[in-house]
């Protein structure tokens, strides 16, 4: 029996048309694993975004999220609980349990 991997609760939300990528939903509790499994390094945004796009971005044109290097696309604000993710540490910020993590798109179709 392969041993249980320990998780943490973080509230992701989606704004400016990205939610209709994840299920048309804009509030997410997701149950993130407290380490990356790929280096066993504490679970950050980047790692996050990566789990986001593995198991739970619901579109085909994962571009309008991420791009081929797996950085977020140009135009997407992240928010970590209510502060701009620039002034957290973007990707490196390193998750605890209960975060909220909000990404809105500044693009929009016309």
């Amino acid at each position: 029996m392969a041993p249980e991997i320990e998780t943490m609760p973080i509230w992701v939300d989606f704004a400016g048309g990205l939610q209709t990528l994840f299920s048309n939903k804009p509030n997410h509790m997701i149950s993130l694993p407290i380490f990356n499994p790929s280096d066993f390094s504490p679970a950050n945004v980047g790692f996050l975004i990566s789990h986001l796009v593995k198991n739970h971005l619901k579109h085909p044109q994962t571009e309008f999220f991420v791009q081929e290097d797996g950085h977020l696309t140009p135009g997407i604000l992240v928010l970590i609980n209510d502060v701009d993710w620039e002034l957290e540490g973007e990707e490196e910020y390193e998750l605890k349990p209960g975060d909220n993590v909000i990404f809105v798109s500044t693009m929009h179709g016309g």
